[in-house]
This record gives C-alpha cells, structure tokens and sequence, in this order.
C-alpha cells in the first residue's frame, strides 16, 4: 500500500532547513497517517506535483522497484519554441558527487504554442539532478520562473505565477495511474497566453 500526494511548489520533500516547510514534517504531524510514512522518490522543492510515500522499509523498497519501471510525465511552460513538435534532450549533466559527467535522456513533446512561449509534456529517461531544468536551459528553452538555471533577464510572460512553471502530472505505474491537477496559478497562467495569442489550444 503506498500514499499519494499532490505536493505545492515551495514544499521541500525531505527536511532541510528549519526555516523551509516539508512534506516528511507535514506527514507527522497528522495523526491519520502512518508515523513511518516516507517518500519513495524525490521532486524539487520549486516543483510541484505527485510525490508517492510508503508506510515502512518493505513497502518503500517495493515502491522504489515499481517506480523504476513506471512512466513520469511532467508539464513545463518554457520560454523560446522548438523547432520540432517532439524530440529528446540528451547532453550529459556533471555530476558533483561522482566527479564527471553522466548520461542523461529527456524526451519532449509540444501540447501547445503562444508565440514565444511553448507548453512542454516532459518523460524522464533518466533522473539526474535537476534534468528537465538543466537540459532545457541548455536547449534556449528555460522554463519560465526557473531563477537558477534561467537567464539573468527573463522575457515577462502573461499573469506571472511567481514560482517555478514546472509540474509532475502524472506517474504510471504497472496496474495504477496517479495524477495531480495543474494548480490555479499556472492555469491562469496559460488562459492569459491563450487570450493573449488568440488562438485555440493545440500542438500548431
């Protein structure tokens, strides 16, 4: 049995600081869950979206097995437009702690265009840090809101939501599917680049 969450951006996953909130502190504080509940993975603390726990070792050890099999989809809305309705990012990425450079594979895919600005379905091949943020920035396309990887100077975008434009839908596992919804400021978001571009959605 495994625990679903839809984790707001801001949130850290694991505690950090004492001064940042986290989801494994939220958790204990809730007397209708296990006390050994802990995530099974990790998702940026920018980032929001679906982050699976499970109640003790067993039950992580056999959520960790699922999820290296299962298919992680994520939205970005990124600044820039490919050329391409679909592809792959595939430069390596450093690695500090292991002192070189890994392989690393992030395929891609258009759900819908503004003139400038391009909504991104994201699949992780590989989970290196900070991949999606990381290759995109790489590629001319950095993910609105993204202060770390992104330019200095940002290009301004319709009904900013202050905060990181990157998003965990879903995760597929073998015989379950687990999705969060966008949260209201990145849909507003989108609606004012909508209405801004006067367009219908789609891929164009």
């Amino acid at each position: 049995m495994f625990y679903a969450f839809a984790k707001p951006a801001g949130l850290a996953v694991h505690p950090a600081h004492e001064d940042v909130p986290d989801l494994v502190s939220w958790i204990r504080r809730q007397r209708s869950l296990p006390r050994d509940l802990k995530p099974a993975h990790r998702l940026d603390r920018a980032t929001s979206g679906v982050v699976l726990c499970g109640a003790g070792k067993r039950a992580r050890a056999q959520l960790n097995t699922a999820l290296e099999s299962a298919h992680k989809t994520y939205v970005a809305l990124v600044a820039g437009e490919p050329e391409e309705a679909e592809g792959a990012f595939t430069l390596p990425l450093s690695d500090a702690r292991r002192g070189r450079p890994l392989a690393a594979e992030t395929r891609f895919q258009v759900r819908e265009r503004f003139g400038g600005f391009t909504l991104l379905e994201l699949t992780l091949v590989t989970g290196r840090k900070h991949q999606l943020r990381r290759h995109l920035a790489d590629a001319g396309l950095p993910v609105v809101g993204d202060e770390r990887h992104g330019p200095r100077r940002p290009r301004r975008v319709p009904a900013f939501p202050g905060r990181l434009f990157l998003h965990a839908e879903r995760i597929v596992l073998t015989e379950r599917t687990i999705e969060a919804p966008l949260p209201e400021a990145l849909q507003r978001c989108l609606s004012a680049l909508r209405s801004s571009a006067g367009s219908p959605p789609g891929p164009g």
